[in-house]
């Protein structure tokens, strides 16, 4: 079955429709994890510049979710297609975000050439799915990137520097990416618990308990277990 012809029925709320209800909630509660994190974050007082790509990540993530709860789902019966476009651009920037956090937290473990290299690579990668996303309006689009941006990127740079330093942040970065593994799965399975509660929503639930495990990760980057040697592993990303 194709997971994109199963439709969640809409309410009424003060005589107003809005389509697939539940997808709008679990959205909003994305949204809400993502605030959550970026005032936890801001609270921790770190000022560096992954802290300040992470800050963005949270922010920038808020906002799509909560334009693609009321304009990719709840009233896009209103606005039409195209609309959809602000929520995937916006998404699309936050997983940019999270990838150059990573590439940036990394940088000092690897060659000054292959970091650049990576970070400009970033920004084409961005431009070059933006741009297919427009020609084709196709959401796929925005799942590569979002796959290839955590499962590819984020993994591999977070998996690199974790066992190079044993950086607390970044194992929770990799709890990240199993738990969002997940979420792509049942995203793309027709999952169906109720008319009110499909693919989407459980979806949804993982990937708000993966930007919880980012928030976590975030706190904790630069940090070690007690069996490091904490001068060593503190240098090697200073």
């Amino acid at each position: 079955m194709d997971v994109s012809e199963i439709v969640q029925p809409g309410i009424r709320i003060f005589g107003i429709l809005m389509m697939e209800p539940m997808t709008v909630l679990t959205n909003l509660i994305i949204a809400a994890v993502c605030f959550y994190g970026l005032w936890r974050v801001h609270e921790s007082g770190k000022k560096d510049s992954i802290t300040k790509f992470m800050k963005g990540f949270f922010f920038s993530m808020g906002i799509a979710t909560i334009c693609g709860a009321f304009i990719g789902h709840g009233f896009l019966y209103i606005l039409g297609e195209k609309w959809k476009l602000i929520g995937w651009y916006t998404s699309m920037i936050s997983v940019a975000l999270v990838e150059r956090a990573s590439i940036s937290h990394a940088k000092k473990l690897i060659s000054p050439g292959l970091g650049r290299f990576f970070l400009v690579l970033n920004v084409v990668e961005l431009i070059t799915l933006m741009v297919l996303t427009t020609v084709t309006l196709h959401f796929k689009f925005v799942e590569f990137h979002s796959a290839y941006g955590f499962l590819v990127v984020v993994f591999s740079f977070h998996l690199y520097t974790y066992l190079k330093t044993k950086d607390e942040g970044s194992k929770y970065m990799l709890y990240t990416n199993a738990v969002l593994l997940v979420a792509v799965y049942i995203f793309n399975k027709p999952v169906i618990l109720d008319v009110f509660f499909n693919h989407r929503d459980l979806a949804h639930l993982f990937m708000a308990w993966g930007i919880y495990l980012i928030m976590k990760g975030t706190l904790k980057l630069g940090t070690y277990p007690d069996s490091v040697d904490q001068e060593k592993a503190s240098a090697a990303l200073k």
